[in-house]
């Protein structure tokens, strides 16, 4: 470990050793407007720990790579695992299943209500999550939930009838509800907005290692479909069967080696950075926002984030991403098979494609987002990328290739639309619980899209269904309309808290992300 030298690297001039860090701040904090108006940019946050000042940018480069190797590959895993299971009943569905358990009656249609039957309990269970990852830490809370809903994934394989997968896939959306809030929120305390590359290149790459649960799930499905007739049971049994075993062998590793909050030191999940090291991480995320301390937990101010319309304009926005995400989940293997004319198995092999290139279009809006400090704009791009998809989709109806040309943008704009909008949200909220709160709606927020997404797309529209589809596009219309009075009300702030006329999110340095 190395002290810096050089004195353009500090981060505030005139500072004499041996100074009291909460007299600096205090001077820094009444001169902040005075001093920095022009943007955010250029300003210098009136927070200071002189241990920010003691590791080279090689150094720091190096414990955050730390942070990333026991961090991001694992909550990516779970979360590849947790969209493998909740998406996996479209390839049952042409496996089999459909014919089975007789699927195929519209009144009710039976599909549609197993889909959406697991966002209803989703939603209702989401609100505490957040706060029970608190309570119990991420390591023993996500761990148990993984492994409860593989042991249900499991018993998914041995239904009998179309109610018993109505009751599983209810109990399937509690069990799940816990874990998204709860990764995003541990996320958000490791790691800094923008600078150096961190949130929004971690997040795509979080919710990237996810997405190979899209991408080669319908491959997965279509080797395990020949097992069928192993042990009596047909191929699609198995998909359940052998999917819910995997995602407890994810739950066990996620027990062993996930990693708690950096302010809990007493967790020996996070002994592999000294204390110097850990003191550091929440340093850089006081300076750059000032919420890693941990707040007493105090239930009004949890609530009280509800009462800024901006948490629900999120909320919006990733609702309305997802509901074109999960469409695409739950009901493009059948469209490749039924409607575009491909057999069973060429069908699930399509499905992979799509989201190889919405992976990349994740990198590249999350490397852009990063670098430039644009969020708002990330998003509106995925929008309208999603639009132009849908539309080739829905209105190339004599050219088959065409249609599979709108799926790749549809897929990447839905997609990569999911890691933008958590930055995008990231970027611009403040405060422990506030963020606790909103994690929780806006994932909440996001189920909602999903009861949407699973029902939009009915059997009876088939083979154009341009309803769903207008819903959709209309949804990314809804997206560009959010952003477009976000990123008004958040120039409008910026400007008065420049000329100090405003402080925002209870901090004199906070500056909005448009």
């Amino acid at each position: 470990m190395a002290l810096r030298q050089d004195p353009e690297k500090l981060h505030f001039d005139g500072f004499v050793p041996g100074t009291d860090a909460k007299v600096l701040n205090a001077n820094l904090s009444s001169d902040y407007d005075k001093s920095y108006p022009e943007h955010l940019d250029d300003a210098v946050p009136p927070y200071y720990d002189p241990i920010l000042d003691r590791y080279t940018d090689a150094e720091i480069k190096r414990i955050v790579r730390k942070i990333d190797i026991r961090l991001i590959p694992l909550c990516g895993l779970m979360y590849c695992v947790s969209l493998l299971d909740r998406t996996n009943l479209s390839s049952a569905a042409i496996a089999g299943m459909t014919t089975e358990l007789n699927l195929r009656t519209r009144n009710p249609d039976r599909y549609s209500v197993i889909t959406l039957v697991f966002f209803i309990t989703y939603v209702i269970a989401q609100p505490p999550t957040t706060i029970l990852t608190r309570f119990f830490g991420p390591r023993i809370w996500l761990a148990t939930i993984t492994l409860a809903w593989g042991v249900t994934m499991i018993g998914f394989g041995f239904v009998q009838d179309w109610t018993a997968l109505v009751g599983l896939r209810a109990l399937l959306g509690v069990l799940e509800s816990g874990f998204f809030p709860g990764v995003v929120y541990l996320l958000s305390t490791w790691y800094r907005r923008y600078r150096v590359d961190e949130m929004g290149k971690r997040y795509s790459v979080f919710y990237l290692v996810g997405s190979l649960a899209a991408a080669f799930g319908g491959i997965l499905a279509f080797g395990l479909m020949q097992m069928d007739g192993l042990q009596g049971y047909r191929g699609w049994r198995w998909i359940f069967i052998v999917e819910g075993c995997l995602t407890c062998l994810v739950a066990f590793l996620g027990y062993i080696f996930l990693i708690s909050f950096p302010d809990n030191q007493k967790s020996r999940s996070i002994r592999f950075l000294s204390e110097e090291e850990r003191l550091f991480i929440i340093a850089r995320v006081n300076q750059d926002r000032g919420d890693a301390d941990l707040e007493k937990f105090s239930f009004k101010k949890w609530l009280g984030g509800g009462a800024d319309w901006k948490i629900w304009a999120y909320g919006l926005c990733f609702g309305c991403a997802t509901t074109v995400s999960y469409a695409l989940a739950y009901f493009l293997p059948i469209i490749l098979n039924l409607e575009l004319g491909f057999d069973t198995g060429t069908a699930q092999c399509l499905v992979a494609p799509p989201y190889a290139f919405a992976a990349i279009i994740m990198i590249l809006t999350g490397w852009y987002g990063d670098k430039y400090r644009q969020r708002g704009l990330c998003v509106v791009f995925n929008a309208m990328l999603c639009i132009v998809g849908l539309a080739v989709m829905g209105w190339a109806y004599s050219d088959t290739r065409a249609r599979y040309f709108g799926v790749f943008l549809a897929t990447a704009g839905a997609n990569a639309n999911v890691p933008s909008v958590l930055t995008y949200q990231a970027n611009n909220i403040r405060g422990q619980w506030k963020r606790a709160f909103c994690s929780a709606t806006l994932v909440g927020m996001g189920a909602l899209g999903g009861i949407v997404g699973s029902t939009v797309f009915r059997s009876e529209d088939s083979p154009t269904y341009v309803p769903g589809l207008s819903v959709a596009m209309g949804s990314q219309v809804l997206i560009l309309l959010t952003v477009a009075a976000l990123t008004l009300t958040f120039k409008a702030n910026n400007k008065k808290a420049d000329r100090g006329e405003k402080v925002l999110e209870d901090s004199p340095s906070f500056r909005y992300t448009a």
